[in-house]
């Protein structure tokens, strides 16, 4: 007899996922046993971890990322990596568990139940339904997979009754939906205002990853120099000489943003801590392109303002400009630029720099890069560490700390034939550490990179740079080699920047789940310690 187990995997397999991440319950264990038996289950060891794993699953398959939790604590544990992937814009299907559907509303006590679940998760999700009969899960659990992959992408939530996950599931005629056509909007404006241009900058964000080919097109006829969110790294790859990349706040990129007299701006929303606080000058002439239009002027006022999908929108613009007369030696200003960033940061983080070449020297273009929030990352890895690909590019959007590793074994899986780098520092890793049990259970082809302070740099950083005074920020760290060794997991610890290129280089050779601990209390410190870009009144 089928049930809502196989149900699920029907559908997943509609929609080509073969693996799916979470925790096993008793409420949620039809569902549970039907995928280990017919896909890869990924047994992690918390649920925010389930859903960061499918969330970078997802973006770096470029498809469906799937996450199974239980009921009440459980989906409340997922809540918070919920608000990255919509932070993100990440297609993940979340499917969590529920009391029997009888009980419901009744606060009976049930073991699981929490109050309004589908409340908490409607505020972390692009939308949130629960499944109210087994005959109408087929068309909930669709709709959901329809919600998540159309544009705005989302994560949704779905919560299943258990006595439902029970019932009788005839099999369902398959239904994967076409994608939803969008009408491309009249770019006329938008043409007669970019042929005016003569210094135009291009901005591009998360929303313009599906639009790599225009995009670069469209930079190439203006000589336009390309500045990106940290969303948008690698939508033109990185060792393209108009790409300033993650950069607009360095100072070396000040004069060409001043002169410019266009932004282009593509799918990016101007996040607080890439606008120094929204403080950052820009042109005032504003040229913006996002599929929602409640983007459209919402951070920075706009000339003209373009709903619509990047690629047809884009391709629309390029097909009606022609050859725009662009200011002579712009183009070169733009390579000049980008050339001047870097050597800046470069001569910031001092030995760190040969850290950073070494990593990229041995991974592949094709390897996911998973990045948590610690310096090393904040400082020059969500900077200076070429992505060439923008599905590699796998960082916590939202800012919060402790999601890396997780993320890297969701990427590394969606990716097996490449190794995948994780840079971690050795507070957020402690977030999740139950996850490197995770990580040697399944075997990816993993180097985990743990920059070890003793705590939570950055802000340990923002409070000498403040206060004077540490509040919380030194922690008790573990011993991570006898961790390691407790796990049967590889590692080596580096002391200093000159042992890193052989020391990775290893690590990456193995193709097997490595640890690299970089004591960050050895190396020599960096000539101008990272103070993150946030408002402090």
């Amino acid at each position: 007899m089928s049930n809502g187990g196989d149900l699920l995997v029907q559908i997943l397999r509609e929609h080509g996922v073969d693996t799916v991440f979470g925790i096993v319950s008793v409420h949620n264990l039809p569902l549970v046993e039907a995928v280990d038996r017919e896909l890869r289950f990924v047994a992690v060891r918390h649920e925010a971890a389930a859903v960061n794993a499918a969330d970078a699953y997802a973006r770096v398959s470029g498809g469906l990322g799937c996450a199974l939790t239980s009921t009440g604590t459980g989906a409340g544990n997922a809540a918070g990596s919920l608000v990255e992937a919509l932070s993100a814009g990440s297609r993940v299907l979340h499917v969590t568990g529920q009391i029997d559907s009888r009980y419901l509303g009744q606060g009976r006590g049930v073991i699981h139940e929490t109050k309004d679940q589908l409340g908490m998760l409607t505020a972390v999700s692009k939308v949130a339904v629960g499944v109210p009969s087994a005959e109408a899960a087929p068309r909930v659990l669709r709709e959901a997979v329809r919600e998540a992959l159309a544009k705005p992408y989302g994560p949704v939530s779905v919560e299943w009754p258990i006595d439902l996950q029970y019932a009788e599931q005839p099999v369902a005629e398959p239904g994967v939906a076409p994608a939803r056509e969008r009408p491309v909007p009249d770019v006329a404006e938008a043409v007669r205002l970019v042929a005016s241009a003569r210094r135009p900058v291009i901005w591009a964000g998360g929303g313009a990853r599906e639009a790599r080919a225009e995009l670069r097109a469209l930079a190439e006829l203006l000589g336009a120099p390309v500045f990106t969110s940290n969303a948008g790294r690698g939508v033109i790859g990185e060792d393209h000489e108009l790409v300033i990349g993650n950069f607009a706040v360095n100072p070396m990129a000040a004069p060409l943003l001043a002169d410019a007299d266009l932004l282009i701006s593509v799918g990016t929303h101007f996040r607080s801590n890439e606008t120094r606080h929204y403080k950052l000058a820009l042109p005032e002439r504003h040229l913006q392109i996002d599929i929602d239009p409640a983007a459209i002027g919402r951070v920075r006022p706009v000339t003209v303002g373009l709903c619509g999908d990047a690629a047809p929108t884009l391709a629309a613009l390029l097909a009606g400009l022609g050859s725009p007369a662009v200011a002579d030696g712009w183009r070169e200003r733009a390579v000049a630029a980008r050339t001047a960033v870097r050597e800046r940061l470069r001569a910031d983080i001092g030995e760190y720099a040969r850290i950073c070449d070494a990593m990229r020297r041995h991974l592949d273009p094709r390897s996911p890069i998973a990045r948590d929030v610690t310096i090393p990352s904040s400082q020059w890895g969500n900077r200076l560490l070429p992505i060439h690909d923008p599905a590699t590019n796998v960082f916590p959007l939202g800012g919060g700390i402790g999601q890396g590793l997780a993320m890297g074994i969701g990427a590394a899986l969606a990716r097996p034939d490449v190794p995948t780098l994780v840079i971690a520092g050795d507070g957020g890793l402690a977030v999740h550490l139950g996850e490197l049990a995770t990580l040697v259970q399944e075997a990816p082809w993993l180097v985990l990179v743990v920059f070890n302070d003793g705590g939570y740099g950055v802000l340990r950083n923002m409070q000498e740079a403040g206060s004077g005074r540490r509040s919380g920020v030194d922690l008790y760290t573990p011993d991570f080699r006898a961790l390691a060794a407790s796990l049967a997991l590889r590692h080596s610890l580096v002391t200093d920047a000159d042992d890193f290129d052989e020391v990775f280089a290893e690590a990456v050779e193995t193709q097997e789940p490595y640890l690299v601990e970089v004591d960050v209390t050895a190396v020599t410190p960096t000539p101008v310690p990272f103070v993150p870009p946030v408002e402090v009144p």
